[in-house]
């Protein structure tokens, strides 16, 4: 069998020159290397043997020619050269020297080695365009036999720009440089990143793109940004993490980040996902912070992500800029179950807000259901994340220690809430959460686990099952429990003389511990005959009640006992002392008008007499003892009371 006349060319390249035999090549194909702009702007098909250029001259310049061979092709110049056929050249023999391996066994997956040199290069000023909006027009080799897509050979450096005007899956090899990749708008054929490119450009993605895949991981270390003007896809490999580290920019209404995962997977996301006013350059950015939060002209600024059964942490511990700021006007949140539900981890060094709803819906249509999925509040030392909005979706919110989740801005801002009409709606609380709402009350889901609970808002807070063995402070507002208790809290506090605990329609009026100061409230139910503090029990009756020093004023209103606390004698203000309150918040990343408020001890916490600290040792310290006649089934029943 004659052997082909493009591997008798390849044999015949000695010391740098090559010898064409004239019977050989086609009639069309120009042995070259140096400078063959001629042969391709003369539509000659072209043979490499060397280092080649094409000075591209002003204008657009389309190439209906093949180039092959080995060796390595230069754009320089001004113009745009396109390409309308597959080019296979690649690298000498002599320069290859990358490994492709496909570890994973059943779940395989390409990791590439030692990278070649790149085999296209496009310098600072010309343009290369892959594709006129058809499926050819690609340079690259492909001899690996990888799983799922087609790993390039070919590697590539873009210093200038390169067009992607193909409707195919394809990849690039590894890409280096400093210029821009742009695919146009319509082109539905896919770009596939695969590996880790020391790329530190710009990727301007007009159609769809798939970052990393089930079959391949990726990484851009150094990728300046993505503007996303249609669909950013994120995969993994089985068992491995993704991280990406780019800010997205929107420049087109409905564009969105697409996640999935595999079992045992995870996608790190560490930028943002912002609007782009600056249309006129390709680099992208945005005048003012606030434009992500109210709509503009053409919803230019919508966009959102979907997470398809993935496991997705926003921040790796060491920012504290949220991955999708905005409000549900301008951005959006999708949990879908897939294989598996979705989980979403806050992981930030900072105080962060969400200004808008997690659901469960398809792209914009957010609220069309609940969201199927759990979020994660990480426990990184300084994780302070706000839920300006209220929340849909359908799962558990898991608190970890060191951490603090605030429902409701604090301010005149947006109040926010958890979803608790689903069959698996639960709050895992081993750090903090603090209510804070101005105007919307709010029933929490069932709250367990050691953290704390803070109400620190006008609006009211309703607890329907407590089982969190941390302290209960209430700052600002009411507290109510209904059809449950606050029995397993460590102590319940009343830092402020608005504040109020509500348990009217409590299953219990037993209390570990209770701090309060003048004017605060406790609510009983109307046949409530005493309130447990510790191992006390206190009879309520007359029109005062004492209480390990703290005395009460007792008033029936609307069928309940109110409690309000009155001025302290000089024995409890001597023994008690105040439960300090959560620590205040600055700094928030949303803007102005939208930032969790201060401390509850702003709101009087600090600075107000004390009247009691109601617990055991306490009442022991006290040495003070009351025996209260008290009827139980026609008899006496004599029972200790602490009081004055």
């Amino acid at each position: 069998m004659k052997r082909p006349w493009h591997a008798l060319l390849a044999s015949a390249v000695v010391a740098g020159t090559t010898t064409v035999p004239a019977a050989l090549a086609p009639a069309s194909a120009v042995a070259a290397d140096g400078d063959i702009t001629s042969s391709i702007l003369a539509d000659s098909d072209v043979v490499l043997g060397g280092n080649a250029v094409v000075n591209v001259p002003p204008g657009t310049h389309t190439y209906a020619g093949v180039i092959s061979g080995q060796g390595t092709l230069r754009i320089s110049g001004t113009g745009t050269l396109v390409l309308t056929k597959d080019s296979t050249f690649t690298l000498p023999g002599s320069q290859q020297h990358q490994s492709v391996s496909i570890p994973g066994g059943n779940h395989p997956y390409v990791v590439v080695s030692n990278p070649d040199q790149p085999a296209i290069t496009v310098e600072a000023g010309a343009t290369l365009q892959y594709g006129n909006g058809g499926t050819t027009g690609l340079v690259g080799a492909f001899p690996y036999n990888s799983p799922g897509y087609q790993q390039n050979q070919d590697n590539i450096r873009v210093d200038g720009t390169l067009n992607l005007s193909l409707t195919r899956l394809f990849d690039l090899g590894t890409i280096s440089g400093s210029g821009t990749i742009v695919q146009p708008r319509g082109m539905w054929g896919t770009l596939q990143l695969c590996g880790s490119s020391p790329f530190s450009g710009v990727f301007d993605i007009g159609t769809g793109a798939n970052y990393a895949s089930t079959t391949c991981a990726a990484e851009l270390p150094n990728a300046g940004a993505v503007v996303n003007r249609g669909s950013w896809i994120i995969d993994t490999p089985l068992n491995q993490t993704v991280v990406q580290r780019q800010n997205f920019f929107s420049r087109e209404y409905g564009n969105d980040v697409n996640v999935h995962s595999r079992p045992g997977s995870k996608v790190v996301l560490t930028g943002t996902y912002s609007y782009s006013d600056n249309t006129g350059t390709t680099v992208p950015a945005l005048s003012d912070s606030k434009l992500n939060w109210v709509t503009v002209a053409h919803q230019l600024n919508k966009r959102g992500t979907n997470i398809e059964g993935a496991d997705v942490h926003w921040g790796d511990g060491t920012t504290h800029q949220i991955f999708m700021p905005g409000t549900a006007e301008t951005a959006y949140v999708n949990l879908h179950a897939n294989s598996q539900r979705s989980r979403l981890t806050f992981d930030y060094n900072g105080p962060v807000t969400l200004g808008l709803p997690i659901g469960g819906g398809r792209f914009h249509d957010t609220l069309a259901a609940p969201g199927a999925g759990d979020i994660v509040i990480a426990g990184t030392a300084g994780n302070d994340v706000t839920f300006a909005a209220a929340q849909f979706y359908d799962g558990s919110t898991t608190i970890q220690q060191g951490a603090t989740l605030r429902l409701g801005s604090g301010t005149a801002g947006p109040d926010g809430s958890l979803y608790a009409k689903g069959s698996l709606d639960a709050v895992s609380d081993n750090g903090s959460l603090i209510v804070q709402n101005v105007r919307t009350p709010v029933t929490l889901p069932a709250v367990s686990g050691s953290g704390s609970v803070t109400q620190d808002g006008t609006a009211t807070t309703t607890l329907t099952a407590a089982s969190y063995t941390g302290a209960t402070t209430v700052a600002r507002g009411t507290l109510a429990v209904v059809g449950a208790s606050l029995s397993s809290s460590s102590g319940v506090a009343l830092t402020d003389g608005s504040a109020v605990l509500d348990l009217g329609a409590a299953s219990s009026t037993t209390l570990r511990k209770l701090d309060v100061v003048t004017g605060a409230k406790v609510i009983l139910p109307g046949g409530a005959r005493s309130l447990t503090v510790g191992s006390q029990e206190v009879e309520v009756s007359g029109d005062t009640l004492s209480v390990g020093g703290a005395v009460f004023s007792i008033a029936r209103t609307g069928g309940h006992l109110e409690l309000t606390a009155q001025a302290a004698g000089a024995q409890a203000s001597a023994s008690a002392s105040a439960t300090s309150a959560p620590p205040g918040r600055t700094g928030a990343s949303a803007p102005a008008g939208s930032t969790a408020a201060g401390s509850p001890a702003a709101h009087g916490g600090q600075g107000r007499e004390v009247l009691a600290s109601v617990a055991v040792a306490l009442a022991a310290a006290a040495g003070i003892a009351t025996l209260v006649p008290r009827r139980r089934h026609g008899g006496t029943d004599r029972r200790r009371r602490h009081g004055r």
